[in-house]
């Protein structure tokens, strides 16, 4: 699978704040997959696998790597603070998602033999993630994109777009 996402058209686009707001909504789809199957009570040892390779490669590899290597640089730049504010925020949120991401995969072989306590913990790893990127999400679309956009000119924008094209090539 590749490591990043070519789901915009940047010549659409004319923010890159949209191009971040529109990869979230592919996410919240994959989140609302995980959910429907955690209801199920099932592990799917081949679901959670692709589940995780997409949480890996598109949301932490590629979106998350947008934000923190292009967006938050420039956001800081402009005063925004990272330590105790928005971006040290996110910053954090975007780690605690690895960490959970990794109780998944560790304990996911012994949940698909039907282990209890890797089932549970399959379970409870995966709906925290879940509950961490929907409130994570909701913070980036309506507080932080919208002070980027108030603060970032239309030349700024325009440079990240071409950042996030850059890095989808080199990554893609």
């Amino acid at each position: 699978m590749s490591h990043c996402c070519s789901c915009h058209g940047s010549t659409v686009a004319s923010k890159a704040t949209q191009i971040l707001k529109d990869e979230h909504r592919v996410i919240e789809g994959v989140l609302d997959s995980v959910e429907q199957m955690l209801r199920s009570s099932r592990i799917d040892k081949t679901f959670f696998t692709n589940a995780l390779d997409f949480f890996r490669n598109f949301a932490d590899g590629c979106h998350h790597h947008k934000e923190e290597d292009e967006l938050f640089p420039v956001l800081e730049a402009a005063g925004v603070p990272n330590d105790g504010g928005p971006i040290g925020c996110m910053l954090n949120e975007h780690e605690q998602g690895r960490r959970l991401l990794k109780r998944v995969a560790d304990s996911l072989d012994a949940a698909a033999a039907g282990e209890p306590a890797a089932v549970a913990a399959v379970q409870t790893a995966s709906g925290d993630y879940i509950s961490l990127l929907r409130f994570h999400i909701q913070k980036e679309d309506n507080v932080l994109f919208n002070l980027a956009d108030q603060m970032l000119s239309e030349a700024q924008q325009k440079a990240m777009i071409e950042a996030f094209d850059r890095a989808e090539q080199h990554n893609g």
